[in-house]
């Protein structure tokens, strides 16, 4: 059994996505980060930089005490190896679905992440961070599209690369982004929103969080960006 601290963020949603592909059991704790819980001294202990997604594995492999991890880029690693499925065992393939999976980690979703806050989040318009991060948004999906040429997935084979980076590229129309000039990416977010374990995994956003909009109020703003704690 493995415990998901999960919200209904791009971040969150990597990881259920892996749950939902495999079949490995697991539990969804909710973390609801616009009330603040993702502070509480419990799940500090488990997610020390107070971000969701975190994982406890209650039957690691190596039989011992049950293993927390936290960062999805890292779980996503840990289950791909515990699972022996989405990331392949040899010494090219297997490099060549890390480097996207980093690319996506050091790249898209801080750079999407950027253009979610300065276009939707801020409390005011700064039309210079704007620019500044749709352009660089368009940039890697340029990069995202390019590789995409000829190619049903990212790395060839479906892997824990496309499952780190379709929730980010979903989000394209809030990124001020136009799908046209993507056409490659366009036709790889129809297969992965096709996938029935992708369908799964997003049937928990009304289940978890029926108001995704809560996130916009005052306090929770406070508690998401502030720098008080």
């Amino acid at each position: 059994m493995i415990d998901l601290y999960y919200w209904t963020t791009p971040n969150g949603h990597k990881i259920s996505i892996f749950l939902e592909e495999v079949g490995l059991r697991y539990q969804v704790r909710p973390v609801h980060i616009g009330k603040g819980e993702q502070f509480a001294p419990d799940f500090l202990k488990i997610a020390p930089n107070n971000r969701i997604p975190a994982i406890v594995d209650h039957a690691p492999a190596d039989g011992g005490e049950p293993l927390s991890l936290f960062e999805s880029g890292a779980i996503l690693e840990y289950l791909g190896d515990k699972a022996g499925q989405f990331l392949p065992r040899t010494l090219r393939e297997r490099t060549e679905v890390l480097q996207w999976l980093h690319w996506q980690m050091g790249g898209l979703g801080p750079m999407a992440g950027q253009n979610h806050h300065f276009n939707r989040y801020a409390p005011e318009p700064i039309p210079y961070a704007i620019d500044r991060y749709v352009k660089e948004t368009a940039r890697l999906y340029g990069v995202l599209d390019r590789q995409l040429e000829g190619r049903d997935y990212v790395a060839g084979e479906y892997s824990i690369a496309d499952m780190a980076i379709y929730p980010w590229a979903k989000g394209w129309e809030g990124q001020k982004q136009r799908l046209e000039d993507f056409p490659n990416m366009a036709a790889w977010l129809q297969r992965m929103a096709g996938r029935p374990a992708v369908v799964r995994a997003y049937a928990l956003v009304e289940a978890i969080n029926p108001d995704p909009d809560a996130l916009m109020s005052a306090q929770a703003r406070k508690l998401l960006f502030g720098q008080d704690r």
